[in-house]
């Protein structure tokens, strides 16, 4: 995202220009279709972007998928990276990482709608079909530590440290047991 950019309306894939739709809710509702285990992965791929640009008129729809998803939807993924006790990268980590996923956008919907309230004062039901993916974005990424999603992220991310006390580390992984993203089961930690 570039401030000096305008939001992204429209497009052009092969020569094509398209309209597009990114309100966040719309953007969300193609997460849903792309997770949905009754459609094939070409029947994911038609849906989804039926929701976001309605007739298309390639019949590489799936590189065209690509193209938006890459382009305009991507979330990067948080890596977390050991440090040894000088402070240097873990041997083999310095590029990779192990990838720690932070959030669940579905599973954490409430969390999210609660920390917009509270520090942005935007209320994301009114803001449905207005409110652009891009913007959504910044401002989830932007939440400050005082909301109750951004302490749900910094539990999930937390690793023990020397000189942590056994209380500490105990409560810690209470925690991360209670705000788990179980990926298995499709359930949050109890």
């Amino acid at each position: 995202m570039r401030l000096n950019d305008p939001l992204v309306a429209e497009f052009e894939f092969e020569g094509i220009e398209y309209q597009i739709d990114l309100a966040f809710d719309n953007v969300l509702d193609v997460f849903d279709a792309l997770s949905d285990p009754s459609l094939s992965e070409i029947e994911r791929i038609e849906l989804a972007l039926t929701l976001l640009i309605g007739e298309y008129e390639t019949k590489n729809g799936v590189a065209l998928w690509n193209y938006i998803y890459e382009s305009f939807i991507h979330i990067e993924t948080t890596k977390v990276i050991e440090y040894d006790l000088q402070g240097n990268p873990m041997p083999g980590q310095e590029d990779e990482g192990n990838e720690v996923q932070l959030i669940d956008l579905e599973k954490d919907a409430e969390y999210i709608y609660s920390s917009f309230r509270q520090a942005y004062h935007i209320n994301l039901m009114v803001e449905q079909g207005h409110l652009h993916w891009n913007e959504f974005k910044a401002l989830l990424n932007g939440l400050p530590s005082n909301t109750i999603m951004k302490r749900i992220m910094e539990i999930r991310g937390w690793e023990p440290k020397k000189g942590d006390s056994s209380e500490y580390r105990s409560a810690m992984n209470d925690l991360k047991k209670k705000f788990a993203l179980n990926t298995e089961s499709g359930e949050e930690g109890e």
